[in-house]
């Protein structure tokens, strides 16, 4: 699905309501602060990716605040990742500032108080992506928020490439396409945000960052074996079992949980590919599930249905 939104056609007194309400639809709700509401303009355009939305917004100076009280009973935690393509943002979460020109991209967590802003005209492409999609494929992403990555070279201008390739062909494409193409460009984040060498040192120190990192890398490659254990992951990884259990302790997440959300998410990830023939039985069991009754009530707790019903809604809807 294809949105447009504008205020060219929106009566001047009542322009600041409007993006406020375009926004909110768009994104989540947020405070704005506008440095004239009466002469404000704006356009911004959707494009609904599967479970990824892509926009790009073009607006006067303007600040957005994201405050406690947006989000106190949103359940869903969500991510944008913004590309500035003209004049630099300034954003602030969790007491660290960063200034983003065109060249790079942010990270704004959805459930933590922010502030974004840019003094001048802007045009800005940005992704909205759910949380948990990120977080089942790079460990914390909300550690990255206080960073300007790049967006013109490797991984990252793959990923701004792309974005920008998208709106001149969305209308040729399926609805199953542009949920395959939501996921590549989740795909291609993820690589642009693990080929900098900051994700090995923010937060602990860089040893402890590199065995996790590589850890991590060794649980995915054997998430199919359902005898994956401690002993075998830190005998693969040259370090002691107390050790291993030591690292994943500052995660705040124990080891276990984090293999199961690892296949969980997996697991969802492959019933959602309407190209996928197999049953749900053997898609618990290729990552990892010995037990199908056990894989369904961890996936409905997880995401809310069973198996069976996500894949069913999930297709009906592509």
């Amino acid at each position: 699905m294809k949105t447009t939104i504008t205020t060219s056609t929106t009566p001047a007194h009542d322009r600041s309501r409007h993006w406020h309400d375009a926004i909110a639809k768009a994104y989540f709700p947020l405070d704005l602060q506008f440095r004239s509401p009466d002469h404000f303009s704006g356009d911004l355009t959707l494009w609904t990716l599967g479970d990824v939305s892509l926009s790009r917004l073009t607006s006067e100076a303007l600040q957005y605040k994201r405050l406690p009280h947006h989000f106190k009973a949103e359940r869903d935690e969500h991510f944008l990742v913004t590309v500035p393509a003209r004049s630099e943002v300034f954003f602030s979460q969790c007491g660290k500032d960063v200034r983003c020109n065109p060249g790079g991209f942010i990270l704004e967590r959805s459930h933590e108080p922010y502030e974004f802003s840019h003094a001048e005209a802007a045009d800005l492409w940005v992704l909205k992506v759910e949380s948990k999609a990120l977080g089942g494929r790079i460990r914390q992403p909300d550690r990255f928020c206080s960073l300007q990555f790049n967006a013109a070279d490797g991984a990252g201008g793959l990923f701004t490439d792309m974005l920008h390739l998208i709106p001149n062909r969305f209308d040729a494409m399926t609805p199953e396409t542009r949920a395959t193409v939501g996921q590549q460009l989740i795909d291609l984040l993820v690589l642009a945000l693990k080929a900098d060498e900051r994700t090995l040192t923010t937060g602990n120190s860089t040893v402890r960052e590199a065995h996790l990192t590589r850890i991590e890398a060794f649980i995915r490659r054997h998430m199919g074996d359902s005898d994956l254990d401690p002993e075998t992951i830190a005998r693969g990884c040259g370090i002691s079992t107390r050790y291993l259990h030591e690292l994943f302790r500052d995660t705040n997440q124990t080891l276990g949980s984090w293999i199961r959300d690892q296949r969980l998410e997996a697991c969802r990830e492959t019933l959602r590919d309407a190209s996928n023939r197999q049953t749900v039985a053997e898609i618990a069991y290729r990552f990892g599930f010995g037990d199908q009754a056990q894989f369904s009530r961890a996936f409905k707790a997880h995401f809310g249905l069973p198996p069976k019903e996500f894949r069913d809604k999930a297709r009906s809807s592509t």
